[in-house]
Order: structure tokens, then C-alpha cells, then sequence
């Protein structure tokens, strides 16, 4: 969903660097793998195709924080 945001904070020698990777448009969501000592952040389309992908090495990530859209739910 638009508004889907990831924070992540990588350990960059002198100081912690924080990259974010936002979901763009409506329909468009973040998701996040890991595997293989990877992590993978990426912002995909409704059909599962990614748009971007970030990857960072599993033990440099200091912390990884989500930040999911605001649901709004119509009143009936």
C-alpha cells in the first residue's frame, strides 16, 4: 500500500548509516527476505514484480524498522 515504509540502519565503519525504502504508488507494497546472510528490501507491484530492491549484508544491519500505512477504514 502507498505509504508502506521500511528503515534500515547499517553499521558503516565510523557511523550507522539509515537508508528507507518507501512504497511509491497506490498498490505498490514493501517486503522484506532474508536469506543467505542477505537482506533483501524491496518495493514490488500488486502482481509481485519488484520496482527497487536494496540489499545489505545480514551482519551489518543494526535494526530493521517497519513502518506500515495507516489503514482506514470506512464507516458504515
Amino acid at each position: 500500500m502507498r505509504g508502506d515504509r521500511v528503515e534500515i540502519v547499517v553499521e558503516a565503519g565510523d557511523a550507522p548509516r539509515t537508508y528507507e525504502v518507501t512504497a511509491t504508488k497506490a498498490g505498490r507494497r514493501v517486503e522484506i527476505t532474508n536469506r543467505r546472510g542477505v537482506v533483501e528490501v524491496s518495493e514490488v507491484t500488486r502482481s509481485g514484480t519488484p520496482v527497487r530492491t536494496a540489499r545489505f549484508m545480514a551482519s551489518r544491519v543494526l535494526a530493521l524498522v517497519e513502518h506500515p500505512a495507516d489503514q482506514v477504514k470506512p464507516e458504515i
